[in-house]
């Protein structure tokens, strides 16, 4: 292992990508701490200070701890998530996005751009309902955790966290293009990482209070590590359908003859379900900010909506199912899959080519993809229920255990790519990290 890591520095380029990505995530960790204009941060301490494993507290993990301090990124990455969410399920019913979805490179820049586009238009009613909200927070003496007039303070907001939201926008895109993993989800990553000292100081201060017995600290760590283990061996779990190609007599060569496999992942859409579907659960808490005086928003949200009721977990869970389908039928498609067989000369065994065979593999990522996708769903659900009865910090919830750990097995499957591409051995001699898309 001391050798693989030794070999990542002597690859100019893949040294190269690898700092400039740990550079612009210390750019985006800097400007989480930058405050907003106006807002008193004492005040907002206090009152934020009761405020964990609830829907604040998830919105805060998501924007790497920026919302409950109201910093320039206090918005953080959701609104560009919510934004790709739409023009995905636009691409599913509109013909001209379904067009550019199929024009390759010149389509997909379209598409980034109209993405972008409506990242704004989310970020600004986002930071709109924020700013209202900012000014209903008060702490127990009755002092306003905003010093500044309404007039001054709702514009000032709305334009720092639109801006600070680009900006987010923009690191993870150059993330994605000029250095390793994928950018979005690393921002997301190293915003919930940057919580685990606080929360092992946090659970550290409540056993020496005695508010916390090591025997249940202890368990909680078992089933952490239990998460994790689980989670790498499903993301990396695999339904290997055996594929046959023929000879081929080229002059007085032969070729082919050859019987390799098609691995369909249990989990292909990684770990993106989860995030869509957080992205979805934030919208009524958004609309809640934007109209603050409607009763029935405000007790959908803070009763049906709360974090661990059974409502919540299972409108959650049925989101989770659904993306889990929804982007394994975006990203792969069975048909030109078997097309591309046929045109080779390659055909599964006692499967016909062609639109049989694409109904056999269709049937199969079909089958495999709802028990993946059940897992990740009650993995990310049942911690809540751990959450309501021992009190334990966020952080250790299965949302954020199953984020790190996805994105982390994405980034060492590039960094491995780069690698064994240039003959050097990966992270593992015996085996190794499959990505999600093979």
């Amino acid at each position: 292992m001391l050798g693989t890591f030794q070999s990542i520095f002597k690859i100019e380029e893949l040294r190269k990508r690898i700092f400039y990505t740990l550079g612009l995530l210390i750019v985006y960790r800097i400007g989480g701490h930058i405050p907003t204009p106006g807002i008193d941060a004492s005040v907002l301490q206090s009152f934020f200070a009761g405020s964990q494993n609830t829907l604040v507290s998830m919105w805060d993990m998501f924007a790497g701890g920026a919302f409950q301090k109201a910093t320039i990124f206090a918005m953080g990455i959701m609104p560009y998530i919510s934004a790709s969410i739409i023009i995905q399920l636009l691409g599913a019913v509109v013909p001209y996005i379904q067009k550019l979805q199929k024009e390759g490179e010149e389509g997909r820049r379209k598409i980034t751009q109209y993405t972008r586009y409506g990242t704004v238009l989310i970020a600004s009613l986002q930071a709109w309902g924020t700013a209202t909200y900012l000014m209903s927070i008060q702490n127990a003496d009755g002092i306003s955790a905003v010093i500044l007039d309404k007039w001054t303070f709702v514009p000032l907001t709305v334009l720092t966290f639109t801006c600070g939201t680009i900006f987010i926008m923009w690191l993870g895109e150059q993330i994605t293009e000029r250095g390793i993993g994928n950018g979005i989800s690393l921002i997301i990553f190293i915003g919930i990482i940057a919580r685990f000292p606080q929360a092992v100081v946090e659970e550290t201060q409540a056993i020496f209070a005695g508010t916390r017995s090591i025997f249940v600290e202890v368990i909680m760590i078992a089933m952490m590590l239990l998460v994790i283990a689980a989670v790498i061996v499903v993301t990396r779990g695999q339904r290997r359908i055996p594929v046959q190609y023929p000879k081929k007599i080229v002059g007085r060569r032969v070729y082919g003859g050859q019987t390799t496999h098609l691995p369909l992942s249990v989990n292909s859409a990684g770990v993106i379900p989860i995030i869509f579907a957080q992205s979805i659960m934030f919208a009524p808490a958004t609309v809640a900010q934007l109209f603050p005086t409607v009763e029935w928003m405000n007790n959908l949200v803070g009763y049906w909506l709360q974090p661990g009721g059974l409502f919540y977990s299972i409108i959650y869970g049925l989101i989770i199912i659904f993306f889990a389908y929804f982007y394994t039928a975006l990203t792969f498609n069975p048909i030109d899959l078997a097309d591309n067989m046929r045109k080779n000369g390659g055909f599964i065994p006692g499967i016909r080519p062609g639109k049989r065979t694409a109904e056999y593999i269709e049937k199969i990522l079909t089958r495999i993809t709802l028990p993946g996708a059940f897992f990740f769903a009650c993995i990310a659900i049942l911690p809540w229920v751990l959450i309501a009865r021992f009190n334990v910090n966020y952080f250790f919830g299965g949302t954020g255990l199953l984020i790190v750990v996805g994105v982390a097995l994405d980034t060492l499957q590039q960094i491995e790519s780069h690698l064994l591409m240039r003959h050097y051995d990966g992270f593992m001699k015996k085996g190794r990290i499959r990505g999600r898309s093979n």
